[in-house]
């Protein structure tokens, strides 16, 4: 066999070994997870470390399951997540078919400004987002100079307007709507389509894969997200999946596998999100023009 046919051969399988090897170091946090929640607490406070449990707990999942209004905080979560990216597209989509293919006075400055959102840390922005939704008129008890109530703290709308925004969205759908050629626009015209039925029946149909793309990243950032809920969330009926992980922490001790397990069982429908859009993902990461 020549040298010529042995380098591309050893190319291949390095290049194997080295994706699974870089796969088994982003599955270990995972695999850690799954064998901590099989476990004993018994077995976990042994100094020798195993990732195959002793004895397989599967009862973990029941007691964790069991161990507060499981079914309340899902639907909590469900609500926030859901409604969040819901608006979210509708938002983002518009605002980037308006930045995309509409001309207008000022349109690249606002574009500008809008992505300067993205350089602002979330944490900043965390006091003044709290007094602006505490003083909303007319709402939660307030009147119409935004006092005497709370607004939207503890409150389904106090969660979800935050994330229905967000500059990274906005820039998705603009670089993916600037793809299309000019003369799209003029066929729509001639066909009679004004600028609402021309996003509504072309360009909205097209571009399935970013909003699969953007409503995966979404879900993933408003499913997981822990400190706002904390922040906004005032009792335990607003409590999310997230802030309920904090039931298996008292003041001496931490269940960690019965942690472990409900992590698991609230990690699953983001799985779900993602197998299902994966297909799209992809392409819609590839079509933005994104590295």
């Amino acid at each position: 066999m020549s040298k010529e046919m042995i380098k591309p051969q050893v190319k291949k399988v390095l290049l194997i070994g080295a994706m699974f090897l870089l796969s088994l170091i982003m599955l270990f946090p995972f695999m850690l997870m799954l064998s901590t929640s099989l476990k004993s607490g018994a077995e976990l406070m042994e100094p020798a470390f195993r990732i195959i449990p002793k004895v397989w707990m599967f009862d973990n999942y029941r007691i964790a399951m069991q161990t507060g209004n499981w079914s309340l905080y899902f639907w909590n979560s469900f609500v926030v997540t859901g409604l969040s990216v819901l608006i979210s597209l509708v938002i983002n989509s518009t605002a980037g078919y308006a930045f995309a293919r509409l001309k207008f006075k000022g349109r690249d400055f606002l574009f500008m400004v809008a992505l300067v959102g993205m350089m602002v840390p979330q944490q900043v922005s965390m006091v003044p987002l709290f007094t602006i939704l505490r003083k909303i008129p007319l709402v939660g008890g307030n009147d119409w100079f935004g006092n005497g109530g709370h607004g939207f703290i503890n409150s389904y709308w106090g969660m979800i307007l935050p994330y229905i925004g967000g500059a990274f969205g906005v820039f998705l759908f603009r670089q993916f709507f600037m793809n299309f050629p000019s003369s799209l626009d003029d066929a729509a015209k001639i066909d009679g389509l004004g600028r609402i039925k021309a996003f509504y029946y072309i360009y909205m149909p097209l571009s399935l894969p970013v909003f699969a793309t953007l409503a995966a990243l979404k879900t993933t950032q408003v499913w997981s997200e822990y400190i706002w809920p904390l922040i906004i969330t005032q009792t335990d009926a607003m409590k999310t999946v997230q802030l309920a992980l904090t039931v298996f922490r008292t003041e001496n001790e931490v269940h960690w596998n019965l942690l472990m397990a409900a992590t698991a069982v609230i990690t699953l429908p983001l799985i779900a999100v993602f197998l299902g859009a994966q297909k799209y993902f992809v392409e819609g990461i590839a079509s933005t023009g994104m590295k």
